[in-house]
């Protein structure tokens, strides 16, 4: 029996508040609808403060309530994790209400809700971009501020998200075996982030692939890109001494010396065979040559023999009288 009424007793509890949510939902009386709302805020039911505070914009435009009413809503917002539209409703209370006491919580807590709605490293980061905006924006703007000291690391934080993106986004580059391609986009992100905690990695990464550029390497370029892995790998033991990318760097440099002596036989042999070539191609150009001459020398002759035949004729031509007149018989 005590069980029964027990459960009756919840039953009603529940029904009291199903049906206040809805009276409030329907009524007009602000001040009803705000008790209701801000019951629901204290209570954690923040999808129901949200429906209430959403009804209520209007109704407290203008009066003292208005700014308690936006407070609470990007607080809702914010802990049922709509970080996007809370950090808005934050930005606009510390913009409007700056005298208001609340107005450098109100900015921490754009900022926070920015970086709470950044993405994950593989999805799009502009939320993230925003974010650190967001909070260095809050460093300038509030310096002694007792909120101001996770900053620095909420931004390294994110900064960190955003290079390992980028490295991750170079690395499938040499997966895909496009080594100058790796090589220039790891470059890039040294360059983008300079005080990155890849560092190593991106080393290691970029002398893979300048070993990977120089034993792949086409005949006139390889002289280049052995001398441009083999001081990489010295560069790599310098800066990274006793760790295990010093001792792939010793490793590579053994293959990489390697390479280069058996590239000098090469490079002689093939400049003994061009050397060989080129000098049969002279001579070649040289028999040519003379045959040109010789058979323009021929041809000269003919033509001149052919002229002299000519001017012959001619003089003959002139140096023989007229045949003397004849005189037909007429019958």
């Amino acid at each position: 029996m005590k069980k029964y009424i027990l459960g009756l007793f919840a039953v009603a509890v529940v029904s009291s508040c199903i049906s206040q949510q809805e009276r409030a939902m329907r009524s007009a009386d602000k001040n009803f609808i705000l008790k209701a709302a801000n019951e629901n805020f204290a209570k954690k039911k923040w999808k129901n403060a949200l429906a209430l505070y959403d009804r209520l914009t209007n109704l407290v435009a203008g009066t003292d309530d208005f700014p308690n009413v936006g407070f609470n809503t990007a607080y809702a917002n914010y802990y049922d994790k709509n970080y996007k539209l809370a950090g808005h409703q934050f930005k606009n209370f510390a913009v409007n209400f700056s005298k208001d006491p609340r107005a450098e919580e109100a900015a921490y807590m754009s900022a926070l809700c920015y970086y709470e709605g950044s993405m994950d490293y593989n999805l799009d980061q502009s939320t993230t971009e925003t974010a650190i905006n967001e909070l260095q924006d809050f460093l300038t703007n509030y310096p002694n501020s007792e909120r101001s000291k996770n900053i620095g690391q909420l931004i390294d934080e994110l900064t960190y998200k955003l290079e390992f993106k980028a490295y991750e986004n170079a690395k499938q580059y040499f997966k895909m075996g496009d080594y100058k391609a790796a090589n220039v986009a790891l470059d890039n992100v040294l360059e983008d982030f300079p005080s990155t905690k890849l560092r190593p990695k991106i080393y290691d990464y970029i002398m893979k692939s300048r070993y990977e550029l120089a034993t792949k390497s086409v005949y006139s370029l390889k002289d280049e890109r052995i001398e441009s892995a083999l001081s990489y790998t010295k560069m790599v033991e310098k800066e990274l001494p006793d760790t295990e990318y010093a001792k792939t760097a010793a490793d590579l440099r053994v293959k990489l010396e390697r390479e280069k002596r058996n590239f000098v036989v090469v490079k002689k042999e093939t400049e003994a065979r061009l050397a060989t070539l080129t000098e049969k191609q002279k001579r070649e150009a040289a028999r040519m040559e003379a045959k040109n001459k010789t058979d323009q020398q021929i041809k000269d002759q003919i033509s001149n023999e052919k002229k002299a035949m000519q001017i012959q004729r001619d003089s003959a031509a002139l140096q023989t009288p007229p045949p003397a007149a004849t005189f037909k018989i007429q019958r």
